[in-house]
């Protein structure tokens, strides 16, 4: 089984939860899975500037990432939780790599908005050096930056990080730990199963805002890129990894 979980929320602001996390995942690459993880770090982010004086705005979910903001996007995104994670992941045993979607371009992208600045939007994820490592028993690591052929830097959702990653990786299921339950439909309750048109339906009805719309946009797109099965699930769950990858209903099953 291949397996691009992405790893976000506050899940990455505890040293608890990274080890518990970094463990299942060792534990589940020991027992045959192929497993890729993105991982974002907005939370860190948004921190690290406060601690600078620099207010964060966003746009739809989405933050604004002027020259300014994008070094120290490299700085936080690739630099302290990066390698944070990574070290995590050593501790347990596994052997991770740590990238962004410049190396060997792994993932392309191009300005989503102007009013955005150096936001981009994943258009192309070349994963053979996905493929390499990982057959030869490595762990990829991936932060949520990504770049072009003329050397620019983008800030990118770490959600449509991973569905980029993912569909290029011709991942079996695409799992989104997070520190929610799941998505919550209209009545508020965490919804067991969403289809496509049901989660198109709550981004329109204004149910799913702010980064939960894009992590459902996410989940579309991966989708309709040939990935068979989107969970949006609790990542501080104990065993939470390898109850999803035994088919346990946990979070929501986002399906075709």
């Amino acid at each position: 089984m291949r397996v691009l979980i992405k790893l976000g929320g506050t899940l990455l602001d505890s040293p608890d939860s990274l080890h518990h996390l970094a463990s299942e995942i060792t534990a589940a690459i020991a027992a045959g899975v192929q497993a890729v993880v993105v991982h974002g770090g907005g939370k860190q982010m948004t921190r690290f500037l406060a601690e600078r004086g620099v207010e964060s705005q966003f746009i739809n979910g989405l933050r604004v990432t002027t020259p300014e903001i994008i070094d120290a996007v490299v700085k936080v995104f690739a630099g302290s939780v990066n390698t944070q994670l990574v070290g995590a992941f050593r501790r347990a045993g596994a052997r991770p790599v740590g990238l962004t979607g410049l190396d060997a371009g792994l993932v392309d992208a191009e300005v989503l908005s102007p009013e955005l600045g150096q936001v981009g939007r994943p258009v192309h994820s070349d994963a053979g050096l996905l493929r390499v490592l990982v057959e030869g028993g490595y762990l990829p690591v991936i932060a949520c930056i990504a770049g072009d052929r003329d050397g620019t830097i983008y800030n990118v959702n770490a959600d449509q990080m991973a569905s980029a990653c993912g569909a290029a990786f011709s991942a079996d299921k695409l799992l989104f730990l997070t520190d929610v339950e799941g998505v919550r439909g209209r009545e508020g309750t965490t919804l067991d199963t969403l289809t496509v048109a049901e989660a198109r339906g709550l981004i329109q009805a204004g149910v799913a805002s702010g980064g939960m719309q894009a992590k459902l946009e996410s989940a579309i797109k991966a989708l309709e890129s040939g990935i068979k099965e989107v969970i949006v699930a609790p990542g501080a769950m104990p065993g939470a990894v390898a109850s999803l990858l035994s088919g346990a209903r946990i979070g929501t099953r986002l399906i075709p």
